[in-house]
């Protein structure tokens, strides 16, 4: 059974062993090597620590632990911040480990953001991908609209970013 909560500071470790972990396997062959066996757990347990601390009001990031034992997943989220004017939200990140992915728990993670974001009045919602990450198909099955593209440097490497959309959120969560 999977359990869907909010996080707390302790949870910072978890959710960068899964970052990292997913991270690592997510995009390899994408991502260049070097860059993907330098990450941190120990750094980005950092960053998640200050993440959830911060994570005041309308930002927030969620866990998705498996039969009461550890994290396998997270979704953080807020007020959109790519200065986009028809989106009110934002997916900020959503991670799953490999051996956890396909089996519906990503979808609760977005679920679980997406009513957050309505009760935070942010109706609609967007999400940045990698263009060759093949979860893009994951935010299509979600009923994600592409939007738009844009470059970023990841590694040393230019990459593609593409966005999607959802300009109703409450014909997400079926309501």
């Amino acid at each position: 059974m999977i359990r869907i909560r909010e996080a707390t500071e302790a949870n910072a470790a978890a959710i960068a062993r899964v970052h990292v972990d997913s991270w690592r396997t997510t995009y390899k062959g994408i991502v260049p090597g070097d860059y993907l066996t330098a990450l941190s757990y120990e750094q980005r347990e950092g960053v998640w620590r200050a993440n959830i601390s911060a994570a005041k009001g309308r930002e927030f990031v969620y866990v998705a632990e498996k039969d009461g034992g550890p994290v396998v997943g997270f979704a953080s989220g807020g007020p959109q911040n790519s200065g986009d004017t028809e989106y009110a939200g934002e997916l900020y990140a959503i991670y799953l480990l490999a051996s956890h992915q396909g089996q519906g728990i990503g979808r609760q993670l977005v679920l679980a953001v997406t009513r957050r974001l309505l009760q935070a009045d942010l109706p609609s919602m967007l999400v940045w991908v990698l263009a060759s990450n093949s979860s893009r198909l994951f935010y299509e099955a979600l009923g994600g609209k592409e939007l738009y593209e844009k470059p970023i440097t990841i590694g040393g490497a230019s990459l593609v970013e593409v966005a999607y959309g959802w300009p109703d959120l409450s014909i997400l969560v079926g309501e």
